[in-house]
């Protein structure tokens, strides 16, 4: 899916070609982001789009455009790219010179590569929850320590000690732990509570 929602432009033989993409879940969500492209760009000739969810619904539209010249080969840009969990619009303002039916699958597919680029990919991945029991004097360090291992702080419990929930990449739990150990001389320890699955930047 994509790491985060993107925009970019390109320009082709004076047609300006803006392309739109976020990570989506669901159909609704997906036909929410376009109509309000089709709202926000309601002068624009064409708003053109597709969206591929990972339960297996994909559609796309042309938008008026020459039939195959638009929306799938968006489409398929994407499913080539694996990438799912996605909507990408790309509106179209005429500039006054056909591009034909070639001209026209390489401007919109290289628009939403662009756009694609820009947002970047992400996958799921486990992630551990900790609850991590610490004395109210170290509880500055052990959020530094959390966001220092790529982690999120969740909610914290205060009692004789503070209860602080994080979240870590599974492959750095361990590390953290560690670093707790040393920090504290063992007045600090970390419970493991759980796991979830989290995107994750998509590794080179």
């Amino acid at each position: 899916m994509p790491a985060k929602p993107a925009c970019d432009k390109i320009t082709e033989k004076r047609s300006t070609f803006i392309g739109h993409l976020w990570p989506v879940e669901t159909e609704e969500e997906a036909r929410a982001r376009i109509d309000e492209m089709k709202r926000k760009y309601h002068d624009a000739r064409h708003n053109c789009w597709c969206y591929v969810i990972k339960d297996g619904s994909t559609r796309y539209s042309d938008d008026g455009e020459p039939q195959g010249s638009a929306g799938q080969p968006m489409l398929t840009m994407f499913q080539r790219e694996r990438v799912t969990n996605l909507c990408c619009v790309v509106t179209r303002y005429f500039g006054g010179v056909l591009l034909g039916v070639g001209g026209l699958v390489r401007a919109y597919t290289q628009c939403a590569q662009h756009t694609l680029n820009r947002a970047g990919v992400s996958v799921m991945r486990p992630w551990v929850e900790l609850e991590v029991y610490c004395p109210y004097r170290w509880l500055e360090r052990v959020k530094q320590l959390c966001t220092a291992q790529g982690g999120v702080l969740g909610h914290m419990e205060y009692a004789a000690q503070v209860a602080v929930h994080v979240l870590l990449p599974e492959g750095v739990a361990d590390a953290f732990q560690g670093k707790l150990t040393e920090l504290s001389a063992g007045e600090m320890w970390a419970a493991k509570v759980g796991q979830v699955y989290r995107p994750s930047p998509l590794e080179e």
